[in-house]
């Protein structure tokens, strides 16, 4: 006695000469990751400088990013270049003070030195 195909299953899969299993058609799938506006608004920074940088925020929570504001107004780009450098130091700013006033609940710490490591991994990508 031969199993019946379930309810979900097509009468094709059950049957293996009528094209059950497609061939494999080489798609290709690409992925973007969609930044927020303070994500993106992080530098490219020369790598010493954005170790420094993680360096220092990981032991004081927000100096680090304070310190990658001013690498904007030194030229440093980002990933948003329609905004003005000085809406983008702004943001990186803020990102600081989000950092610092939330430290106190570890949610600041730990968003500080995640940060950090995007400063690092961004300055080993495009330097």
């Amino acid at each position: 006695m031969e199993p019946s195909p379930k309810d979900g299953e097509s009468a094709a899969a059950a049957e293996p000469g009528r094209g059950g299993a497609a061939p494999s058609s080489g798609v290709v799938v690409q992925v973007r990751e969609k930044k927020g506006p303070l994500r993106a608004a992080i530098p490219y920074m020369p790598f010493p400088v954005a170790v420094i940088c993680l360096f220092l925020n990981t032991f004081v929570p927000g100096l680090g990013t304070f310190v990658s504001a001013f690498t904007v107004l030194c030229g440093a780009r980002t990933d948003l270049p329609d905004r003005h450098m000085c809406c983008v130091f702004w943001l990186n700013i803020a990102a600081a003070l989000i950092q610092i006033l939330t430290a106190i609940v570890m949610v600041g710490w730990i968003m500080s030195i995640f940060w950090g490591m995007d400063m690092v991994i961004l300055a080993s990508k495009y330097s």
